[in-house]
């Protein structure tokens, strides 16, 4: 293999006219001088480039890695074999050869085989490149990837070919692919060939592309933008390049109030309306831990300050959606619908372990360029998550690339460091209508909808039937149990209008219905809630996605377990209207037991019953509900057959059937005040969900109507109530919409939270009918507290507080909760 500074590499890089050497070989001038040191300083950063692709500190004759590079090896020596150039395709089973070129399904389907052409080109490179494939240099391999790299500039990705199909095919896919084999390959490339692949991506990535931070030039896309323009910079000997992606990346890291970005709740919003903090959001990180670990130490180094708020949204963003290895669903958007594809050969269903993954990597990369304690303390949160992860774990994941597999098998080889456990504690999501739970033994997200927040997200022909995911669903897993819930094929599978925790209409919708790119968003004011870190009241508005359905459903977020009310519950589409209880994925056998009342129900499929009077059930191996004062609930065990291909395109065809229990109330098919009540418990026994039953006064339900809602449960000292309109709840008094939670000590004092989910009241009068003798602590929002026998709290102009919690602390009478 050639030194990497030949000749040739050196004046392409400097341009012929600066090389004027003496006799002895030395330059005659300081320019010549500081044209070297420019083309030493781009031959290191395609050398750090290449460490990023390929890993670095692993041995490749030992395992997982032995196995990987085997695997990588043989998929080479098989595209290697099949690959044909022709007219209009490399491999003849992915032509780009578009006969309509326009922006239609078909030819997205035409440009993402552009990609496609050039994602294989890169497998043969890595192989090349890599140790431990069999065909690391072989020459007949390098002929191969040399003759693909200049058929399809020829042919397809060139300055003079117009674009079609999707945009990101052309800006981001390809190039990233192509500069990618630039670098592995670039000692076989000559001068005339390097230039003619620049050309082709400034070309469809002109400097414009990043010329104002809006459209498809935001948060993810963005990062992946400066990735291009970077390692164009890179490749062809572009300082300008190199410096406009890293000025580039600037807009991308201070937080944002609308739009695509990082807010400062800690969510993340990608198409305007989408939260993504699991899909895009890790396509952010990832890439700027990539440009971040090229750039540190080069002419380039990004020094904006505002990088620290990247660094503070790890453990503020990211991971408050990973558990023991998994990235929660509810802000995947569109992925969760990407399981097994028609294209994958090695048929790797994705899901949302295998969405996580890459995120720890990341973190793992960007603790890099952190401070010595940020990095030290992801290191142990990646470890902690890698070792619970039983369902996948990591250092097995297939899909997992060989760089991220080496920074994790790093991470646990590392004996300095310490699994980290999970925490504990609420996290609420005001800007992107999203709310984490977690418990000592389990974890919950609920996922919700407003005017600036989807329904859900579907595009590229995905996520074709997600249209209720967004109307209060449910998802809760156990640390040692329930890890695979929504893994093992529950989204081709699962009863879309019977989603876990949403209220829903049976109306039938189109597949997409409600348009492409997050289009249909509630016209609702009222989302969000109050939280104190550790509990938290929690509601939503819910007008239903092409329906007539309105509902009123409020969460709150206790210590065991989480309150389920829904009131207010009207519908006219003349189909039926259901409130899922819960909706289990069983897998493909599906024998959990299931009792009612301490009834053993049939373990068998098909079985279903209407269950009059329910005070509580239990599913064996997951957790307990309560149905405070009984509910007439009906029960369904079923086996249900779904595809990939009936909620994605590009899904497999193949029928897949998995068994579920499911628990909904029925409210009828024209529902005028339609309710519910029920308690979830995760990973209760069946003798604590009775027990709990039984103790009728543990929870108080103070009010479950369409103007409030709100519970109580004295013995924690909770007191949670959602006001839709003004109005009493128990020993609280609004005088307007808000949202309360109050969290009562044995010490004699208390925290009082309130929000103004609609973030549109301008005064506020709350009154708490409870003996307060002082206010120690309150937001600037509180422009009176009147203490006394009552407590009288008056705020002025909350609509600007984003529906953010304003915390009042306060001294009470000890030992005498609500």
């Amino acid at each position: 293999m050639h030194s990497p500074w030949s000749r040739r590499a050196f004046l392409l890089t400097t341009g012929g006219t600066a090389l004027a050497l003496t006799a002895s070989g030395l330059l005659l001038s300081d320019e010549t001088a500081e044209a070297a040191a420019a083309a030493d300083e781009y031959d290191a950063l395609r050398t750090k480039w290449r460490t990023l692709i390929l890993g670095e500190g692993f041995t490749p004759t030992t395992e997982p890695f032995k196995s990987r590079l085997a695997d990588l090896g043989a998929t080479a020596r098989e595209l290697r074999g099949t690959m044909t150039p022709a007219t209009g395709s490399l491999w003849p089973d992915i032509s780009y050869a578009d006969p309509d070129p326009d922006t239609d399904q078909e030819s997205y389907g035409y440009s993402a085989n552009v990609v496609t052409s050039y994602s294989r080109l890169n497998t043969l490179a890595q192989a090349y490149r890599q140790e431990g494939t069999g065909l690391t240099g072989d020459a007949g391999l390098k002929a191969a990837i040399l003759t693909g790299l200049d058929h399809l500039c020829t042919q397809v990705y060139n300055e003079n070919q117009a674009r079609f199909g999707n945009w990101y095919s052309w800006q981001i896919g390809a190039p990233q692919n192509l500069l990618d084999v630039c670098v592995l390959m670039y000692d076989h490339l000559s001068a005339t060939q390097v230039a003619s692949f620049c050309k082709a991506v400034d070309h469809f990535v002109p400097d414009s592309a990043v010329g104002s931070y809006t459209g498809t030039s935001t948060g993810a896309n963005r990062v992946d933008l400066c990735r291009v323009l970077a390692l164009r910079g890179v490749v062809g000997g572009s300082p300008a390049k190199i410096a406009l992606a890293r000025d580039a990346l600037s807009p991308v890291f201070p937080y944002v109030t609308t739009g695509d970005g990082l807010y400062t709740d800690g969510s993340f919003i990608q198409h305007t309306t989408v939260p993504y903090t699991g899909s895009y959001g890790s396509v952010m990180l990832g890439g700027l831990g990539m440009l971040f670990s090229l750039l540190r130490g080069s002419s380039w180094e990004v020094t904006d300050t505002k990088k620290q708020i990247i660094f503070d949204a790890v453990e503020k963003s990211w991971a408050p959606f990973l558990y023991n290895g998994l990235a929660m669903d509810g802000v995947a958007g569109r992925a969760i619908s990407r399981g097994l594809s028609t294209s994958d050969a090695k048929k790797i269903q994705a899901d949302d372990h295998l969405r996580g993954h890459p995120i720890m990597s990341a973190i793992v990369l960007l603790g890099q360029g952190a401070s010595t304690a940020e990095n030290a303390r992801w290191r142990g949160l990646v470890k902690g998550w890698m070792r619970r992860d039983y369902y996948s774990p990591p250092l097995s994941d297939p899909s997992l690339g060989l760089t991220s597999l080496a920074r994790l098998k790093g991470v646990e080889d590392d004996a300095s460091v310490g699994g980290i456990a999970e925490p504990t504690g609420h996290r609420l999501f005001t800007n992107m209508a999203r709310a984490t739970h977690r418990r000592p033994g389990w974890a919950a997200s609920i996922s919700m909808a407003d005017p600036r927040i989807t329904y859900y997200e579907t595009g590229n022909g995905e996520n074709l039937r997600g249209w209720h995911t967004g109307s209060g669903m449910l998802y809760w897993w156990g640390d040692t149990y329930a890890n695979g819930q929504y893994s093992d094929a529950f989204w081709p599978t699962v009863d879309p209008y019977r989603l876990p925790g949403i209220t829903a209409s049976r109306k039938v919708l189109a597949d997409a219905a409600g348009g492409d790119w997050g289009a249909s968003k509630p016209d609702v004011k009222w989302v969000g809630g109050a939280s104190d870190g550790q509990r938290a009241s929690i509601g939503q508005y819910l007008k239903g996605l092409q329906s007539t359905l309105r509902a009123k459903k409020s969460w709150f977020c206790l210590d065991d377990a989480i309150a389920c009310l829904g009131a207010g519950i009207v519908c006219t589409d003349g189909t039926a209207v259901e409130s899922t209880v819960e909706n289990r994925n069983l897998g493909p056998t599906g024998t959990s037991p299931f009792q009612v009342d301490g009834a053993a129900k049939p373990t068998t499929a098909p079985w279903s019953a209407t269950l009059p009077d329910a005070k509580w059930a239990h599913i064996g191996g997951h957790g307990g509900y309560v149905f405070p004062g009984g509910a007439t609930v009906k029960a369904l065990r079923e086996e249900r057959t779904g595809k990939w291909s009936d909620i994605n395109k590009g899904g497999a065809t193949t029928a897949i059937a998995r068994k579920y229990l499911t628990m909904y109330v029925d409210h009828g098919t024209a529902p005028t005040n339609g309710t519910y009540a029920y308690l979830l418990m995760p990973g209760a026994s069946a003798a604590q969900t009775a027990a709990r039953s039984a103790d009728t006064g543990w929870l108080q339900i103070l009010a479950n109507s369409d103007s409030q809602q709100g519970v109580s449960v004295p013995s924690l000292g909770f007191t949670g109530a959602n006001f839709w309109f003004g109005g009493t709840v128990g020993k609280l008094t609004a005088s307007a919409p808000c949202s309360v939670q109050i969290s009562e000590k044995s010490d004699g004092t208390a925290v009082i939270c309130v929000s103004d989910p609609m973030r549109a009241q301008t005064s506020l009068t709350l009154t708490w009918n409870r003996a307060v003798s002082a206010v120690t602590a309150k937001p600037a929002t509180v422009t009176s507290a009147v203490t006394g026998a009552s407590l009288k709290l008056t705020f002025g102009d909350l609509s600007g507080t984003k529906g953010a919690t304003q915390r009042i602390s306060v001294t009470t009478g000890a030992g005498d909760h609500a």
